[in-house]
Parts: structure tokens; sequence; C-alpha cells
């Protein structure tokens, strides 16, 4: 055998080694990885627990005062109070116990139950005593009117703004210093929405007006509440000026 048909000879060995090499790495596939599809949707995060707040002004009356609930969920599908039952939300009411009550409030969602209460304590009457003498005093309907302001509110809503904070204010000083006078608080809303809701926006509103006069020392048994929703309207036109004059609780002399 010369030497070229040696060299050739070496050659086919090395190919023949090379090809049986690839044949046998090709056969091992490459380990895929996990399919993200495979594992389904992530879980969706848990429902937020619903948090709840009840008060009530004042915390103590005599038989036959009223007191007015405030109460605040959040994350609340559905809340009822012992008593009174099915309620929204959020918002105010007049109650007037005969004895003494515990309302309990139990707001439910998606995240859960949560519960709140508040204590109002009604006084037994003690024995009837001479009272003094009556201070007739009543001022002015015009000096009523200029110390005793309306107070207004934003759209949906019966918190008090600081301007109406600081007028309520100004009219508990005017009531304190003429103790004769009673007032009725007329809550009142623009005309957007049903009657049904604004009549219930409307009493929160007057009682939102009637808590900030109790809490700044007007006795809450010289107040009354109404609520017109937006039966009664201020002005007609169509634009947020005249909505505005709409949406207020209004004081007047209750005679």
């Amino acid at each position: 055998m010369n030497a070229m048909q040696i060299g050739i000879r070496k050659t086919l060995v090395i190919a023949v080694t090379l090809i049986s090499i690839g044949a046998v790495t090709g056969c091992h596939k490459k380990a895929s990885g996990i399919d993200p599809n495979a594992l389904g949707p992530a879980p969706a995060p848990p429902a937020a627990a619903p948090t709840a707040t009840i008060t009530a002004d004042p915390l103590s009356i005599d038989v036959g005062q009223s007191v007015v609930l405030n109460w605040r969920t959040q994350n609340a599908a559905s809340v009822t109070i012992d008593g009174i039952g099915d309620v929204s939300t959020n918002g105010t009411q007049t109650v007037a116990p005969s004895t003494s009550t515990n309302f309990h409030l139990t707001a439910k969602g998606d995240g859960g139950t949560t519960e709140a209460s508040v204590r109002v304590t009604v006084r037994v009457p003690a024995a009837p005593t001479a009272p003094p003498p009556a201070d007739t005093d009543m001022g002015t309907e015009a000096a009523f009117h200029q110390n005793v302001q309306d107070v207004f509110f934003d759209y949906d809503s019966f918190d008090l703004r600081p301007d109406a904070t600081s007028a309520a204010s100004k009219a508990a000083a005017y009531l304190t210093a003429h103790p004769a006078i009673r007032v009725v608080i007329g809550g009142y809303c623009d005309d957007r929405g049903s009657a049904e809701y604004n009549l219930a926006l409307g009493e929160n509103r007057a009682n939102a007006a009637r808590t900030a006069l109790v809490s700044a020392g007007v006795p809450a048994s010289r107040l009354r509440v109404i609520s017109y929703g937006k039966e009664k309207q201020f002005c007609t036109e169509e634009n947020e000026s005249c909505w505005q004059q709409n949406r207020r609780a209004q004081f007047s002399l209750d005679r």
C-alpha cells in the first residue's frame, strides 16, 4: 500500500468517526423550560377588608330628645345598623331612643365583615323644679339672617367645607346669645339625580349643619331638620354657579 492510499484511508476513518459523534449528540434534544401558560392565571390579590366607624352626637340625652348618628365605611358592599336596618355605606340619621341604646353597625364586603358600635345614654328625668325666667329676646329677623347664614356644599357631598364651618361657628355664637330662638334647618340639593337620592342627601346636609351647631354649644332641642331635596330650587339655570346656590343647608326661625 503506497503512501497515497494510506493517507486516503486515514481521512476516511476520521470522517466516519466525526459523523458517528454528530449522530450521537444530535439525538439528545435540549431540555425545554416550563411553559408559563401551563401554570394558569396568577391568583387575584385578596379583597381589602371593610372598615367602619359610627358616632353619635350627643352621646347622652334626656328622654324625648334626639341624637344624630354618623357613620363612615370603606370597602363595604352592605351596611346594617341594629334597630334601624339596611343603610347606605356612609350617612347620617336622626334617632330618638327612649332608653339607653347600643347602636351596632355591621359592614360586609368581599374582604370580610367589620363591626362598630356606639352607645347613647338616655337620662332618667329628675323631679321637676320651677324653671328660671325665660329669656324671650328673639332679636330681629334681619339680625338673625345676618348672623345665622346658610352653609353651602360641594357636589354630591354633605361634608362641611371650611367656609361652612366658619359660618356655623358664627351662627352658634348668635344662637347662644339668644336662647329663645329655635331653628329649622332645611337641606337642599341641585336638580341632578333622582328625587329619592336628593331627599336623603338633603337630610344628610341638614344634619351635618345641625351637628356643627350642637358641637359649638347650641342645645339639640332647639334645632329641627327637614329635607327638601331638589324640590325647591333657589336658581333654575343649568350651570355650576346656579347649582352651587341650591346645594345648601338653610337656617330659618322655627316659629
